[in-house]
């Protein structure tokens, strides 16, 4: 199985203005100058973490939605990110997976943040999604799912390669973050993404970034704070092999399913 290039774009992203984050990210991904399979952007990327859903939400043939397919397409790349979405009737913070073919695959953010009152808002989603991309399998995830490792966990046979987080995650809880992306990857033995914004948002939290490549053994290979980055790394597909076959610790788990 061959190799996955990954790029991470950190960046800072203008409150509730969705046309000037597009004009920000066309200018961080256009100045790549190396080939990639995958870019990784923040959660809720056009608009930074908002609850005034329904002032921004577009539904999927909006052109957010359509930027990212368009991205896609011009890169060569699969574009992931999150957007607020409104569908049936209902609001969501929904990843979209934008495949440079045009199709696209959606997960719906499952444990809302109701700390700060995301469940009052939007609807949580119930169903994983597991996505192929160069023969690995990825698992991609929003932000507050971090915390949950029930919702996270692997299987045995592995269900996946790469655990991918988007997020919006403020600074003053930057350890927990950081922490977590470890614990996630070690237990998993897979590699993880965390793609975090940086800067202040509408409520005056700050966010550090601290965006972040781990591999399955739990060593960071990239982490950045507080600067905006866009960064491109290659994982070997034979470290996830080492990883697991040196320490099969996946096939002493607990086995359950959630109901």
């Amino acid at each position: 199985m061959p190799d996955l290039t990954v790029t991470l774009v950190q960046t800072e992203l203008e409150w509730e203005d969705a046309a000037a984050n597009l004009r920000r990210f066309d200018r961080l991904i256009g100045g790549l100058e190396t080939a990639t399979d995958l870019i990784v952007l923040p959660e809720m990327f056009a608009t930074g973490f908002s609850m005034n859903a329904v002032a921004l939400a577009q539904d999927m043939s909006g052109t957010a939605v359509g930027w990212l397919r368009e991205t896609a397409r011009r890169t060569g790349a699969v574009v992931v990110g999150s957007l607020i979405i409104a569908d049936a009737g209902r609001y969501y913070n929904r990843l979209c997976w934008a495949r440079p073919d045009g199709t696209l695959e959606t997960y719906d953010k499952k444990h809302l943040f109701g700390y700060a009152g995301e469940d009052r808002i939007y609807t949580a989603g119930s169903a994983a999604l597991l996505v192929e991309l160069k023969g690995w399998q990825v698992r991609p995830l929003v932000c507050y799912d971090l915390r949950f490792p029930v919702w996270v966990r692997n299987g045995h046979p592995a269900d996946y390669d790469l655990a991918l987080f988007i997020a919006n995650w403020p600074q003053k809880r930057a350890v927990h973050w950081k922490a977590l992306l470890q614990a996630r990857a070690i237990e998993n033995q897979c590699f993880v993404i965390g793609v975090n914004r940086i800067g202040c948002d509408g409520n005056g939290l700050y966010h550090s970034g601290d965006s972040s490549i781990i591999d399955p053994a739990g060593m960071v290979l990239f982490q950045n704070a507080h600067a905006p980055c866009v960064f491109t790394q290659t994982l070997a597909r034979d470290r996830i092999d080492t990883c697991r076959g040196e320490f099969p610790v996946l096939r002493d788990a607990d086995q359950f399913a959630l109901r």
